[in-house]
């Protein structure tokens, strides 16, 4: 099969389109034949040697969709020849096959395109587990999704909006304002306004938004503790570097600041929030958004893509 492969750690120019033996399933695995993988920062980061212990050569990529191919013993969740989504990988999915367990396989519903089961697993398990599990984000607050156009923001807008909250989203273009809109966000602010701070503060009257999902907290935490409501929650999901704040604003506002990462989640906040997306998957009140999809051969354009200002949607690999 053909496969990108990581041999040293550096830019985008280290991923490889290689050919490579496909892998067996083993006990309780399943072999899935990859039509769409999809792409997020986070793959930018590992292929860096930065971003957690990884062993050289790889493939990289967690998120995932296509055909059960094959399985092990033992496995009776799911059959050979359906279209499946995954919750992560056993190997990358930057590959036209990879295996996984039989646990992170779920049916994919028949109105949704590979390439959006693609886009759910790392996109939507980060909103879940900040919004919901984090901020306890309850019906009638306001939520503000700073770089709402991307994947993340996209899935946070549509959790939020069916939750029942006053959603306000920014981006850095009006194709990203425009979709903001289109999910259920009441508000779209441009974020590279030096004004938009002020439009966040008279959209919401001047009390203050309630829960802040942020994904530039090096750039934006400081204004947003001067954002937030009495008693408002802000969720970090995104840094790229410092920033210096002064905790008197959080603690005048009696706020919090959690930090996030998805693969820190407990064992039961996993399982929460596979069924809760799966649920909303179901009933179409969570709809993933893809902006382009790209060849696995141009995996390195994907990669630039992805970092580049002004996200629209996902970005999916197509073998």
């Amino acid at each position: 099969m053909k496969a990108i492969i990581v041999k040293e750690f550096g830019g985008p120019e280290v991923m490889k389109l290689e050919e490579i033996k496909t892998p067996e399933p083993g006990n309780g695995q399943v072999l899935v034949r990859i039509h769409a993988a999809g792409v997020n920062p986070v793959d930018v980061y590992r292929n860096t040697g930065n971003y957690g212990k990884i062993s050289l050569p790889f493939t990289p990529g967690a998120d995932g969709a296509g055909i059960v191919e094959k399985t092990g013993s033992d496995v009776s969740s799911i059959a050979v020849g359906e279209r499946v989504y995954l919750w992560g990988a056993l190997t990358g999915t930057y590959a036209e096959y990879a295996l996984a367990s039989q646990n992170d396989v779920f049916v994919l519903p028949e109105y949704m395109s590979f390439s959006q089961g693609a886009a759910v697993n790392i996109p939507y398990g980060t909103a879940y587990h900040a919004l919901i599990q984090k901020a306890c984000a309850r019906p009638g607050e306001t939520l503000l999704v700073h770089g709402a156009s991307g994947g993340v923001g996209i899935a946070a807008i549509q959790m939020g909006v069916s939750l029942g909250m006053k959603v306000i989203g920014t981006a850095g273009s009006q194709k990203g304002l425009d979709l903001i809109l289109s999910q259920g966000a009441k508000h779209a602010l441009n974020h590279t306004s030096v004004d938009h701070f002020n439009e966040i503060m008279e959209a919401t009257k001047g009390k203050g938004v309630d829960v802040i999902l942020e994904m530039l907290a090096n750039v934006n935490l400081a204004s947003d503790m001067n954002a937030i409501a009495i008693r408002g929650r802000i969720v970090v999901i995104g840094s790229r570097g410092e920033i210096n704040v002064n905790p008197r604003d959080l603690m005048s506002k009696s706020g919090a600041i959690f930090g996030v990462m998805k693969n820190l989640a407990s064992e039961n906040e996993t399982k929460e929030f596979r069924y809760g997306v799966q649920a909303g998957l179901e009933n179409k009140t969570l709809r993933p958004v893809i902006g382009k999809e790209i060849p696995l051969a141009d995996a390195k354009l994907a990669h630039e893509e992805i970092m580049k200002p002004g996200s629209y949607g996902k970005i999916t690999l197509i073998p």
